[in-house]
């Protein structure tokens, strides 16, 4: 008997029987087939008709079983592809998979080419778009407005910017539809049809993309003016450039950093744009109280000679602070920028990184505002604020090392801010190639799309140098954008039951942001016109 570990020998039946061959040679018995144990007991051979058992009899004929009836096939679904080996249950990973549904012209697309972010990135991107150089005219309002109620408006316009900013991160996906709206423009379009979000929201958000970036070339070629006499002091002998010269050189250093490819790759660029952001803003307010108050100060609000002056004074002073809250309309396309998925879902990191963020933020706004009103009172300029009160009354008296870190901080801030305001502009750009080209905008293209972007805003900067001094009336324009359209979208597409308390603080501040806009924009118009803007085409001064 063989061993356990030899080879047993098994006969293999022919399929038909061999005939003689035509010379007669004679028929030799086939010689027997090895197979190894492993082989023997497997399924596939066992059930071979060609191998006979162990004790050499036939096969014996297998008896046909009935057939049970088939069950009727189920249509073909993308729900049914799922594959049945990743989750015993099926269904959860099957929502997972419904519920993005992909335009595939987002791969191509700078907003979401790249989806790996995360909550650090999310801070970064909302801390340097919600902070900048706009803070610095928040003294002027409370010039108006006073200690009171500036305080409280402040406070006010802090705490309802961050509800609605809190409606638009939990508004990005939607679960129902199983869609991520990575632009604000795509979701005002899907709340209140293609026709009417364009109409309501396009001119607010192309102001604040391409409007932010045209006045940050102003405000950066200034501020890089200063800070070359600054540091180059009274013993510099060149020549000194122009303001459209500063401008020039401030808007090539944009479009070079402006190259980079995507908004998740521009994550280094806007942690430097906060970090400097945070750095300007407490330079400012610290050096300001710690030079004291100055002399003759007044703190009493700045009244007019009639009633009707006063209240658009007023009104002018809450666009401003409504002004200082800009931002909102880049959330989305911040949150896209994350990987999303039914049991990981991106508004949690989102929400987590603009916790940080804003918390940042009013550290610098309040001091700011408060510090600098006190320092300066009714003496702060109204165009420039805080930034040029400084030069104006400490030039002499602080070092010019704390002058000169603090421009560089402001030139610095403008062009990292620019990268974040502008990618709203590539991105509608480049979906007009790929749309109608069905394929993504080669490098070249993208270059030139970002150089003609930037080249136009100089253009508009020099053009009209005396956009920064419409801070009230720019707020006005896009206060909806930050405080009205998020709480009727939440109505719109979360559908709260009526007359609940969701239902009714949506509907009150929604309503009060649109008539706000709407007094805010006539109030700021006539105190252009009464006041007067030093209105100066193409002659920067």
């Amino acid at each position: 008997m063989a061993g356990a570990g030899e080879a047993k020998e098994i006969w293999s039946a022919p399929i038909t029987p061999r005939t003689a061959s035509v010379m007669g040679t004679p028929v030799v018995a086939s010689p027997p087939v090895s197979c190894p144990p492993s082989q023997l007991h497997s399924p596939s051979l066992t059930r071979s008709p060609l191998l006979h058992p162990e004790n050499g009899e036939a096969p014996r004929p297998k008896t046909k079983t009935p057939r049970t009836p088939r069950t009727p096939r189920t249509p073909l679904r993308l729900s049914n592809l799922t594959p049945r080996f990743i989750t015993p249950l099926g269904s959860p990973v099957r929502k997972a998979l419904r519920f993005t549904k992909l335009d595939p012209q987002d791969a191509w697309l700078p907003i979401t080419e790249s989806r790996n972010g995360n909550k650090y990135y999310a801070a970064f991107h909302t801390l340097c778009s919600g902070i900048g150089t706009q803070a610095l005219v928040l003294p002027v309002a409370l010039t108006v407005l006073g200690w009171t109620w500036g305080i409280i408006s402040l406070t006010l316009a802090f705490i309802w910017q961050l509800y609605t900013l809190w409606l638009l991160v939990n508004l990005h996906e939607s679960v129902e539809q199983g869609v991520r709206y990575c632009r604000y423009l795509q979701l005002c379009g899907a709340t209140f049809g293609e026709k009417l979000g364009k109409l309501l929201a396009l001119f607010p958000i192309l102001y604040l993309s391409a409007g932010t970036c045209t006045t940050l070339i102003i405000i950066g070629g200034s501020t890089a003016r200063t800070f070359y006499e600054v540091v180059c002091g009274d013993s510099c002998t060149a020549k000194p450039m122009t303001t459209v010269e500063w401008y020039l050189v401030f808007t090539c250093a944009a479009v070079v950093l402006s190259q980079l490819p995507n908004l998740n790759s521009i994550a280094g660029i806007s942690l430097i744009g906060a970090v400097t952001a945070v750095g300007y803003c407490t330079s400012i307010w610290i050096t300001s109280v710690a030079q004291g108050a100055l002399a003759g100060v007044n703190y009493d609000p700045i009244r007019g000679g009639s009633s009707v002056e006063n209240a658009f004074s007023v009104l002018n002073a809450l666009g401003i602070v409504a002004f200082a809250f800009r931002g909102h309309n880049l959330i989305l396309e911040i949150q896209s920028t994350m990987p999303s998925s039914e049991k990981h879902p991106s508004h949690v990191p989102m929400w987590k990184g603009v916790k940080v963020s804003y918390a940042l933020i009013a550290a610098c706004l309040f001091p700011l505002t408060i510090g600098g009103y006190w320092a300066y009172g009714q003496l702060i300029p109204s165009n420039g604020g805080m930034l040029t009160a400084l030069y104006m009354f400490h030039s002499h008296d602080v070092s010019r090392f704390v002058l000169g870190l603090t421009s560089f901080f402001v030139v610095a801030n403008a062009l990292c801010s620019f990268q974040i305001y502008g990618m709203p502009a590539f991105d509608d750009m480049e979906s007009q190639y790929t749309t109608r080209m069905k394929k993504p905008c080669p490098w070249w293209l993208r270059a030139c799309i970002r150089v003609f972007f930037g080249f136009v805003c100089f253009f508009i900067g020099v053009a009209v140098p005396f956009l920064s001094q419409l801070a009230g009336l720019i707020g006005g324009v896009a206060l909806p954008v930050t405080f009205a359209y998020p709480c009727f979208m939440w109505l719109k597409t979360k559908k709260p039951k009526k007359y609940s308390a969701m239902w009714g603080l949506n509907w009150f501040l929604g309503t009060l942001g649109v008539c706000l806009s709407v007094v805010l924009v006539v109030s700021s118009l006539y105190v252009i016109i009464d006041t007067g803007v030093n209105v100066s085409f193409f002659n920067p001064q």
